[in-house]
C-alpha cells in the first residue's frame, strides 16, 4: 500500500488529507518475485518443471532390459550405473516401409520453413491493413478472423481435402485448381504443398490478430510522416512497419515454428507417403505392439535439436517481443 498526501480545500488552507491508494497488483507481484521468498519459489517450480525431462535424459541413454524392467530413477542406485548409445543409433539407422528416418528429418525441414513463414508474411500484411488501411467492413472482417481462433482445427481438415481434391469453380471459372492428383501439379509428389497451405491456413487467424495489436500500437507520426512524403502502403510496410515489428515477428515465428514441428495430425494427413515428416514417422519406430518403445525416449531428443537451436537463435528477439508495450513511458 502507498500513502499519497492530497490537498484538501475544503478543509482550508494548508490542510492536508491523507489518501491510501492500492498499489497496482502486477507491481506487487514483481517485487515479491524479486524478494528471497519469490526467488525460492519461482527456482523451486523451474527444478520440480525439469524431473520428468531429467527422466527422460536419462532413460534415453539405459538399456533396454533396464528401461522395461526398472525406474529411470534406479540409475543412480549402486551397482546400476549402465549407460549406452544404442538406443539413439537405433533411431539414426532405423529403416520403415519408406526410408531412413533421415528421408523423413528433411521432409519436416521441408515443411517447416514455408509452414513458418508464409503465415507470418500474409498475416502481417493483413495486420498493416487492418491497422493503417481504411476500407469499408474493416471492422466486421477482423470480427470475422477473431471468430475464427475457436474454430477446431479438426473440423477444417474435411473441407481442406476436398479444397485439394476438387478445387473451387464458379460455373465454368476455376477459382483454385485441383492441385491432389493433377497431371499438372507434378512437382508436388517433392514437396508438401498442401501441407504448407493447411499450416498457413489454422496460423493465420491468431498470427493476423497478435500481429495487428502490435502493429496498430506503433507510433502514427511516422506512418503520417511517410504519407507526406509520398510512401505509398507497400514502401511504408516493408520499410517502417517490418523493421519495427521485428521482435513481435520474431515471437511469433518461434511459436510458429515449434508448432509445425512437433505436428503430427496436419503432417499425417496432408503430407503423407513420401511427404511425411519426423513425427509421423517416429510411430513406427515403437514396432507394430509398441514393443520397442524405447527408441522413443532417444527421437525426442533428437527431435529436440532444431527447436533448442531456433529458440537460442532468436531468444533476444522473443524477450524483446514479450516486453515491448509492457512498460509505458
Amino acid at each position: 500500500m502507498t500513502a499519497v498526501t492530497v490537498p484538501s480545500g475544503a478543509a482550508g488552507a494548508g490542510a492536508a488529507a491523507t489518501a491510501v491508494i492500492a498499489e497496482p497488483r502486477s507491481r506487487r507481484i514483481s517485487s515479491w518475485l524479486r524478494s528471497s521468498p519469490g526467488k525460492v519459489t519461482v527456482w523451486a517450480l523451474v527444478f520440480l518443471w525439469t524431473i520428468p525431462t531429467f527422466g527422460l535424459l536419462v532413460t534415453s541413454f539405459r538399456p533396454e532390459n533396464k528401461i522395461k524392467s526398472t525406474g529411470w530413477w534406479t540409475f543412480f542406485k549402486p551397482g546400476d550405473y549402465q549407460l549406452t548409445i544404442k538406443n539413439y543409433t537405433d533411431v539414426l539407422n532405423a529403416k520403415t516401409s519408406n526410408g531412413d528416418m533421415g528421408k523423413y528429418f528433411l521432409n519436416s525441414i521441408k515443411i517447416v520453413i514455408p509452414g513458418t513463414l508464409l503465415p507470418i508474411l500474409i498475416a502481417a500484411l493483413a495486420a498493416y491493413a487492418f491497422s493503417w488501411m481504411r476500407f469499408k467492413g474493416r471492422d466486421w472482417l477482423f470480427i470475422v478472423v477473431v471468430g475464427l481462433l475457436v474454430v477446431p482445427l479438426q473440423m477444417a481438415l474435411i473441407p481442406l481435402l476436398r479444397l485439394f481434391t476438387t478445387g473451387v469453380h464458379i460455373g465454368s471459372v476455376t477459382v483454385f485448381p485441383a492441385i491432389a492428383g493433377s497431371s499438372s501439379f507434378d512437382f508436388l509428389k517433392s514437396n508438401p504443398v498442401q501441407a504448407w497451405i493447411a499450416h498457413a491456413c489454422f496460423a493465420m487467424p491468431l498470427a493476423i490478430f497478435l500481429l495487428k495489436n502490435f502493429i496498430s500500437s506503433l507510433p502514427s507520426e511516422l506512418i503520417e510522416a511517410a504519407r507526406v512524403d509520398g510512401a505509398g502502403h507497400l514502401r511504408i510496410f516493408w520499410k517502417i512497419i517490418i523493421p519495427l515489428s521485428v521482435p513481435a515477428l520474431a515471437s511469433l515465428a518461434i511459436f510458429q515454428f515449434l508448432w509445425v514441428w512437433n505436428d503430427y495430425l496436419v503432417g499425417y494427413v496432408f503430407a503423407g507417403g513420401n511427404n511425411a515428416p519426423l513425427t509421423v514417422r517416429l510411430v513406427d519406430l515403437a514396432g507394430s505392439r509398441g514393443e520397442d518403445w524405447q527408441r522413443l525416449t532417444a527421437a525426442a531428443f533428437l527431435t529436440m535439436v532444431v527447436p533448442l537451436a531456433v529458440f537460442a537463435a532468436l531468444q533476444r528477439f522473443f524477450v524483446r517481443g514479450l516486453v515491448t508495450g509492457a512498460v509505458k513511458g
